[in-house]
């Protein structure tokens, strides 16, 4: 079983609101990261916005997350019967740490790896989801549910449960593990860059999607 680290990521709250910060205090977090951010390639040609950054137990951003197409927001499945489905897809941008001192010396943070980058994006879809069958009073112990088996899935990407999909990152094929759901598509690989690549979407097929470094972060606020 591979090292998985949730590093900083917290699930989505019990009413499921996913906020989305904007302006000068979403951008600053992204420039203080020291690896470089990812996003759909040029391709690409819809709206593209900053959603938030993780920040590890030693204070560092550790990850963060690029949304493009509709901004996305939780609907339940019988509300959107027969509306348009929002298109969306996001790319998570995990750094790559071995595993490390924490910052008071008196620990160990655990190791990132492609495993972070999927659960990651499992619970990214999940936070904007939520199955039109159930109460809304029952979504926190849905969420809780569906939150670990996210966990138990991307410690196993080599299971059944996954499947191998050849995208381009910077032009050059790579290789992700992929999986679909009722409630959309979860992908996941690591870069030639040193960083994992996250992703999570519905309404649009991952088979057409490519990944390029981000020129410009701040241009997205």
């Amino acid at each position: 079983m591979e090292t998985t680290s949730r590093v900083g990521a917290q699930p989505p709250d019990a009413e499921g609101e996913q906020q989305l910060p904007s302006g000068r205090r979403t951008v600053d977090g992204y420039l203080q990261a020291p690896f470089p951010w990812y996003g759909l390639d040029e391709a690409f040609t819809g709206p593209r916005w900053l959603m938030q950054v993780g920040i590890g137990a030693d204070g560092a951003v550790e990850h963060g997350s690029i949304g493009h197409g509709d901004e996305p927001s939780v609907r339940s499945e019988a509300v959107s019967s027969g509306e348009p489905r929002e298109k969306f897809a996001v790319v998570i941008t995990v750094a790559a740490q071995p595993s490390r001192r924490s910052a008071d010396g008196t620990g160990l943070l655990e190791a990132t790896s492609v495993s972070s980058a999927a659960w990651l994006a499992g619970v990214g879809l999940l936070s904007f989801t939520w199955p039109g069958q159930m109460d809304h009073t029952l979504r926190d112990d849905w969420l809780d549910q569906q939150t670990e088996t996210a966990w138990a899935l991307a410690d196993d990407l080599e299971g059944p449960e996954w499947t191998r999909l050849s995208l381009p990152v910077d032009g050059v094929a790579a290789s992700f593990y992929y999986r679909e759901s009722e409630f959309g598509w979860v992908l996941a690989g690591t870069t030639e860059a040193g960083v994992h690549l996250g992703a999570y979407g519905r309404g649009m097929s991952a088979y057409g999607l490519g990944f390029a470094v981000v020129k410009d972060v701040s241009a997205y606020a």
